[in-house]
């Protein structure tokens, strides 16, 4: 089980990521709001955001739709040794060098075998718990590099003097700043996706494999929600709540629509020459949906600064995740009996 919750303790000198674009020193203490660089790299939460729990789900996911899928996990081990590779791989991973035609003529030889679909099936399904996996990492990442260019990287050229006062930017560093912002609402949009793609596939397991069957999630999205049998479980991504509906307005808004700011930008606050302050402004919202008049739709009276609450919004709705994955492995034990 994977119970790391965090990053490891670093020095004093050590630089904290701040919510409002300040980085401090770890020495200098926090509230758990910030973050701090790993090892290897990444800037992670103080206060844990769930991404570890989300990956422990998911390891006991893939065994519990080998036990299902199989009978029994115990079966499907027994097997396990003298399942071919391609079939993990084909088709899946980058590591197979089969092509689209040679995987299908290795099938038709192996089309009678039902053990051998199983094995295909279990793959298939597997596939959408990976890309949770991986898609709650960029998720993460991407959190950190947001924060990690809005704290650290110079918006406008370094080292010139400005007057004190707010002043707006923009430049390379900026659209930066604001594609990774952009691009994390797009990753958990995606992931609202694929858990709806799995919970469906979970309602609709496959039971007959004389042949290799298609996936029942094929065409299924996170908008057929109200389908599936999970239903509105409490504090799980299929309720309605805030969250869930910002992440898909802003998706639909960066997919359809635009961009969050006809010209994207980044706020500092100056103070006797240093920055005190820095943000990037959000458009007004009511009822889950953009102040609108006509045509206009960007309206930033609200003064929602994005950053000041970001870092919240992602680890309330991987929370929700953790319990959403933890239901759907309940209903996989459920309908083993």
């Amino acid at each position: 089980m994977i119970d790391r919750k965090g990053p490891p303790p670093l020095g004093s000198d050590s630089p904290v990521l701040s919510l409002n674009g300040v980085p401090t020193r770890f020495g200098d203490g926090n509230a758990g709001g910030g973050f701090l660089q790993e090892p290897m790299g990444s800037w992670r939460p103080l206060a844990d955001d769930g991404l570890y729990d989300v990956e422990a789900e998911c390891v006991r996911l893939h065994d519990d739709l080998a036990a299902s899928i199989f009978g029994s996990l115990a079966y499907y081990h027994s097997l396990l040794p003298q399942a071919p590779q391609f079939l993990s791989e084909s088709g899946l991973n980058s590591e197979s060098a089969l092509t689209r035609d040679q995987f299908g003529q290795v099938l038709i030889q192996c089309a009678a075998q039902p053990e051998l679909n199983r094995f295909l099936y279990l793959y298939d399904v597997r596939s959408l718990v990976a890309a949770v996996q991986e898609c709650t990492k960029e998720v993460s990442q991407l959190t950190g590099e947001f924060y990690r260019i809005l704290n650290l990287e110079p918006f406008f050229t370094p080292g010139v003097v400005v007057p004190d006062g707010v002043r707006w930017s923009t430049s390379p560093t900026v659209t930066t700043l604001n594609s990774t912002l952009g691009f994390l609402f797009i990753r958990m949009h995606s992931l609202l996706d694929y858990i709806a793609k799995l919970a469906r596939e979970i309602d609709e397991l496959r039971s007959d494999f004389k042949s290799y069957p298609r996936l029942a999630s094929a065409n299924f999205l996170f908008g057929h929600r109200k389908k599936l049998k999970i239903g509105a479980l409490p504090d799980s991504l299929f309720e309605p709540c805030e969250d869930v509906t910002e992440v898909e307005l802003v998706r639909n808004l960066l997919i359809h629509d635009g961009l969050l700011d006809d010209m994207p930008k980044a706020y500092e606050v100056i103070e006797n020459g240093v920055a005190v302050e820095r943000f990037i402004l959000f458009p007004d919202r009511r009822d889950g949906k953009l102040e609108r008049f006509k045509n206009r739709h960007r309206f930033y009276g609200g003064e929602d600064k994005i950053n000041l609450r970001l870092a919240g919004l992602v680890k309330r709705f991987q929370q929700r995740e953790i319990v959403t994955l933890a239901a759907l492995r309940d209903q996989l034990i459920a309908r083993r009996g």
